[in-house]
């Protein structure tokens, strides 16, 4: 599949914003944490980065919308997860 914005396939940018700012949330009610839209945006698209980096490390593939969010929701949740806890 041909690579969107940011290297995740299937996604252009205008969804890559959509999607960061829903990972984002997702993963700021998962850890019970308390941001704002801007926060939710940027942990949303680096935890895309590092969902996208950590599925291909163990071949999981996905695309579109679903896949993707899925995919930077997870990232989303472990960043916000390693950041408490270097904050503790």
């Amino acid at each position: 599949m041909e690579p969107g914005a940011m290297g995740m396939p299937g996604v252009g940018w205008v969804g890559m914003i959509i999607i960061g700012i829903i990972a984002g949330w997702i993963a700021e009610k998962l850890t019970r944490s308390d941001h704002g839209l801007l926060t939710n945006l940027l942990v949303g698209i680096v935890g895309a980065l590092l969902g996208g980096w950590l599925a291909d490390r163990m071949d999981i593939e996905f695309g579109g919308f679903w896949g993707v969010l899925v995919v930077a929701a997870v990232g989303a949740t472990i960043l916000l997860a390693i950041l408490k806890a270097v904050r503790r």
